[in-house]
């Protein structure tokens, strides 16, 4: 599996946890890492022609930044204005991503706790990420689950180690593809008949 990550920081010299993050990525094989913010300069102006062959040349696309304002920093939406044309990513024989995977690797400054119905968030990641998630299903692309650090505001050197260990096993587990881990679940049901009798007890 190859994994494309396309970090989308404003300044990476100014973050703690995006930098560190970053730098795991970029130490890691079978990863490709590009910052956005560079690439694209001053003028957030890509290359579509580049930028679509580096989608096309890798299994899964990372989305990696901090959570601005319940989005993502506009970078990422240049970006993606930019590359995800119609006739490439969607529309009419746009389905040159369909099968390939999008996680999404977030850091927020607000306790984990803030983000639900009664937090002072009001709404779970989950319901946030919902764009970021129909980006994927209109793509044809499969939409894993995200990885999310909470809480930095408040989180020390220590804990922002324990993430980049954490951030690469979720990145580079196989199974957060739905579809796998259902057919992998199917089949262990398949072969034993008491774990399927006690899901449909």
């Amino acid at each position: 599996m190859k994994t494309l990550v396309l970090t989308a920081h404003p300044d990476l010299s100014k973050s703690r946890i995006n930098r560190s993050w970053f730098e795991a990525f970029a130490a890691t094989d079978g990863i490709t890492v590009l910052d956005l913010a560079r690439v694209g300069g001053p003028t957030l102006s890509f290359n579509v022609e580049e930028q679509q062959q580096l989608l096309l040349s890798h299994d899964r696309i990372v989305f990696q930044f901090p959570f601005y304002w319940y989005s993502a920093p506009p970078v990422l939406k240049a970006w993606q204005d930019q590359v995800l044309t119609y006739g490439f990513a969607y529309g009419p024989g746009g389905t040159k991503l369909a099968g390939r995977e999008l996680l999404l690797a977030i850091s927020t400054g607000g306790p984990e706790d803030s983000y639900h119905a009664g937090g002072y968030n009001n709404f779970s990641m989950d319901e946030l990420l919902k764009p970021f998630q129909q980006t994927a299903l209109l793509t044809g692309m499969v939409y894993l689950r995200p990885f999310v650090l909470h809480g930095l505001a408040v989180v020390d050197d220590a804990a922002i180690e324990a993430s980049n260990t954490a951030l690469l096993a979720h990145v580079l587990d196989p199974e957060l593809n739905p579809v796998i881990k259902k057919a992998r679940l199917d089949k262990l049901l398949e072969n034993n008949a008491k774990l399927a009798a006690r899901v449909s007890a």
